[in-house]
């Protein structure tokens, strides 16, 4: 669990919006977003945007950090481990950074369940000892790729914290095919534990998709996604004390590795299809409602 510590502790559990710094990379000529890289003016404006802080994909610099210092910008980190033995250094490292928390790619999901129970003990481990939270992520190539076999760590490691990258199991695994509000249910172990969220909407076929401006008449699968984002919330709602917070993170991804679709043409040649930086901001608009749908009592 995230505890804000610069703040009043009298703030009541509340949902914070940063950038993950990969959306920023080989955007189409014609996005709106800063066209500085300078740590200072880029955060500046990631800030002017509405963001509180920002996720680094590498090492944070000096530089970087002190920006988001003078900002009053929080910022987390992300990072994979293999082994069990990359593990503690990895979180020492997160420590001496001065994150808030980070997010993590475990194993590649070829592992045996022994080998799997390794890596998740190395990570409880490893963000006890270093008071950094570490949140494993529900993505493709870790052991947590599927939903059967991530509720049954769950069940063995009930201490287990997610950061819920939900597309690669809403498109990977077509959660809609045999009905989506089933899978949900089999998910609640999760959700429960969710306390970052990768923004990212994608739809039955594709991981990332543009979604205009969120309407879910136009894209059914954004209504999928407001009632994964808003059990999530509502997970963390039930156990947050005053001064919490949950992090919600747009993380939408590049052409070059294959996230980010050209499918528009513009004289001849093929672009991506929307501009990551808005739609970012639509995400977090969506995240928002959805965090105050949590607040309300749950259907069920």
């Amino acid at each position: 669990m995230i505890r804000n510590t610069n703040y009043a502790t009298a703030a009541p559990p509340a949902l914070r919006c940063y950038l993950n710094l990969m959306s920023l990379e080989d955007l189409p000529a014609f996005s709106t977003a800063p066209k500085t890289r300078e740590p200072e003016a880029l955060f500046a404006a990631i800030r002017e945007a509405g963001y509180s802080g920002v996720q680094f994909t590498a090492p944070a610099t000096p530089a970087e950090r002190a920006a988001c210092t003078r900002l009053e910008l929080g910022y987390a980190s992300s990072g994979r481990v293999n082994t069990p033995a990359e593990m503690a250094p990895l979180a020492e490292r997160f420590a001496d950074e001065g994150v808030e928390c980070a997010t993590l790619h475990i194993g590649w999901g070829m592992e045996d369940d022994d080998d799997a129970s390794h890596l998740i003990e190395a990570v409880l481990a490893a963000s006890d000892r270093s008071r950094v939270p570490l949140y494993v992520e529900t993505h493709r190539a870790t052991i947590f790729q599927d939903p059967w076999r991530t509720v049954q760590f769950v069940k063995r490691f009930p201490e287990l914290r997610f950061n819920g990258d939900f597309s690669h199991w809403y498109t990977g695994l077509e959660m809609v095919y045999g009905g989506f509000e089933n899978k949900l249910e089999f998910i609640r172990p999760v959700l429960e534990r969710v306390r970052f969220i990768h923004g990212r909407i994608g739809n039955p076929g594709s991981m990332q998709v543009d979604i205009g401006d969120g309407d879910t008449d136009r894209h059914p699968y954004v209504g999928h996604f407001r009632d994964l984002w808003t059990q999530a919330f509502r997970g963390f709602l039930g156990s947050a004390s005053h001064g919490d917070y949950i992090l919600f993170v747009p993380e939408l991804l590049s052409p070059g590795i294959y996230y980010g679709r050209l499918l528009r043409q513009v004289s001849g040649e093929l672009v991506e299809e929307c501009d990551r930086w808005e739609q970012s901001l639509v995400l977090c608009r969506i995240a928002a409602a959805s965090f105050a749908a949590a607040h309300q009592p749950s259907a069920q």
